[in-house]
């Protein structure tokens, strides 16, 4: 039923639980994990063009840091995963579909808030941007406070 399956991660607590349900879900169907990050080009556009570089730098190591959590994840359980990492830059819901679309997954997983979304009351603007939009099956998985 499911061969690939995404996971957006932005590094934030809340996509922990999220990693770790699909890594589950994952190992049920012998299926292969993508985590993918998205750098918001926006949070550098709508700075001083003297801080872009040193933004951009931030936000590389960002996500290379919640990469590395994902695969910490998976290495740290009993039986892991095929797990492949991907970087994209745009706007977040649109790269996280469009790289569903560009790998063919079976579905796709993320948190319901991320790092600018800790006050949402039910689901944050991305995730419901990608339930909205998504080709395929979403799985919107909540921190338990």
């Amino acid at each position: 039923m499911f061969e690939t399956v995404v996971v957006a991660t932005d590094g934030s607590e809340s996509v922990g639980r999220a990693v770790d349900c699909t890594l589950d879900l994952a190992a049920k169907f012998d299926a292969t994990v993508h985590a993918l990050y998205v750098i918001n080009e926006s949070q550098v556009e709508s700075l001083p063009e003297r801080l872009h570089s040193d933004v951009r730098q931030a936000l590389d190591e960002q996500g290379q840091d919640a990469l590395d959590n994902v695969i910490e994840a998976n290495e740290d359980r009993e039986y892991p995963v095929d797990l492949e990492t991907a970087v994209r830059v745009g706007r977040p819901a649109k790269q996280i579909v469009g790289y569903v679309r560009d790998i063919e997954a079976d579905a796709v997983a993320m948190g319901t808030r991320g790092r600018s979304g800790k006050h949402s009351f039910l689901v944050g603007s991305v995730a419901e941007r990608v339930v909205r939009t998504s080709p395929k099956p979403v799985l919107t998985v909540r921190q338990l406070d």
